[in-house]
């Protein structure tokens, strides 16, 4: 048999992170089964699904690199399907259509709330003989009124739901739209999915879907339901707590493969093992070691976790997500350094990338302010001095390497009897605008011969007012 996995998203909003590490799981299930991964559009809420968010589906899912085998499929481009199997099952007596007003059904439900009953549909219009011309209606399924629903889970373990605790659903809206319980069904058998991984806010969902597999004599496929994830206040993460669509976290600066490998350790473990690259999650992934508890979202861990990539993946890999980066924040990176030596530099002192374009911008662009508690304490007529020297030396070097630059800056604090961070805050300031940068030697190299000395000629003349 092969393993059929489907990611299903609904296009009425961004990925957030439940959607990519539900996607993760079902993908690194298939691709650890040597199976398919199914990108499936589900968007019959015609009223909030967007091609916007479509797109941001497709991107998220590329961005992260999880690649899928078939689709997007989309379900509004079945709903003749849909409504040839809703006929059928109106033929074999396994729904009827209902013609209750909004009002009698709103009425049903607070009496039943006042009589401390739970609210469900009464059945009202299941044995009705003969149409009502002219009326609208929904149309409902039949659910059975006997008996209990019982499912292994691959995840929560054994559940049984009574089919007592379960109302007639509707699956057709006034419209003839088909709701999502029933699409999914049909999906999930016409495309023979044998595992369906899902967050477990849809285990309600379950019996319910068991019942019109069976209504439609086909097989259901195995559920696995993925805790949920909360924020560190435990309640379930959402935009109070900041960054939770996954293209915001590229645009936070954070690699996949460092959002990858957190999210498969929302709720996943493979011992006491941390750092996973994507070979490792796909060969060691199984359903059986997925927490029943939900995770906790610790931003900290996931910097961390970035800041590993970044020292530890080929800076010219790295480089290409930082050119994303770069355009982002309007940086022109036509003329300067190679961002791949860029990234060498600055990836000790960055957790992220949208960090490592702020604190890189001065390698393209000109210093046109200075951050005035360093311009104050470096830019004196005390360093007056040192940058008068510095500059000449620097402007007759041929050899533009890191090593004659250095050579030339302890020569300089050797004759002036001064520390080397004496030497060089001065020339810091002056040609990066603050205090803070890569060794100075490295610096100069990656800004550049011509622009590294005009800026020191400007910094002197800064200094004389």
């Amino acid at each position: 048999m092969t393993i059929r996995t489907r990611f299903a998203p609904s296009p009425t909003g961004y990925i957030h992170i439940g959607n990519a590490r539900t996607a993760l799981f079902a993908w690194l299930y298939a691709r650890h089964m040597k199976g398919h991964f199914i990108l499936r559009i589900e968007d019959t809420d015609l009223k909030r699904s967007t091609d916007e968010s479509i797109q941001a589906i497709v991107e998220g899912l590329s961005w992260l690199g999880m690649d899928y085998d078939e689709g997007p499929i989309y379900q509004t481009k079945r709903f003749d399907h849909y409504k040839a199997i809703v006929q059928q099952l109106l033929d074999e007596g396994k729904a009827y259509r209902c013609y209750c007003s909004k009002d009698r059904l709103e009425n049903l439900r607070k009496e039943q709330l006042k009589n401390k009953i739970k609210p469900r549909y009464d059945q009202c219009c299941r044995l009705l003989k003969e149409p009502k011309p002219n009326t609208p209606y929904v149309i409902r399924f039949k659910n059975p009124e006997e008996g209990s629903i019982r499912f292994d889970d691959a995840v929560c373990g054994t559940i049984e739901i009574n089919n007592s605790e379960l109302d007639d659903l509707i699956i057709v809206r006034p419209d003839g739209s088909p709701t999502y319980n029933f699409c999914v069904v049909v999906d999930d058998m016409d495309m023979e999915i044998t595992h369906v991984i899902r967050g477990a806010d849809h285990i309600n969902n379950t019996p319910r879907q068991i019942n019109i597999f069976k209504a439609l004599g086909a097989k259901p496929p195995i559920y696995a339901h993925v805790p949920l994830i909360l924020g560190e206040d435990k309640k379930p993460l959402s935009k109070r707590h900041g960054t939770v669509s996954v293209m915001q976290f590229q645009e936070e600066g954070f690699l996949p493969q460092a959002l990858l490998n957190y999210l498969v350790r929302l709720g996943w473990s493979h011992g006491d093992q941390e750092i996973f690259s994507s070979k490792e999650m796909i060969d060691l992934f199984s359903l059986e070691h997925i927490h029943q508890s939900p995770a906790i979202f610790d931003l900290q861990k996931l910097l961390w976790l970035n800041q590993h990539y970044l020292k530890y993946i080929n800076p010219i890999e790295i480089a290409e997500h930082l050119k994303w980066q770069m355009k982002n924040q309007q940086i022109d990176i036509t003329q300067g350094p190679e961002l791949s030596d860029v990234v060498q530099a600055q990836v000790e002192r960055c957790k992220t990338l949208k960090e490592m374009a702020e604190k890189s911008r001065y390698f393209y662009e000109p210093v046109e302010n200075y951050d005035k508690k360093s311009a104050e304490k470096h830019l004196t007529t005390e360093s007056m001095n040192i940058l008068k020297s510095f500059t000449p030396q620097l402007e007759q070097l041929t050899d533009w390497h890191i090593e004659a630059i250095h050579k030339i800056i302890i020569e300089l604090s050797e004759k002036m009897d001064l520390k080397l961070g004496k030497i060089a805050q001065p020339i810091r300031v002056a040609v990066t605008g603050s205090t803070i940068s890569p060794p100075i030697d490295i610096t100069l190299k990656l800004i550049g011969h011509d622009r590294s000395i005009k800026r020191l000629k400007q910094a002197i003349d800064y200094i004389n007012g």
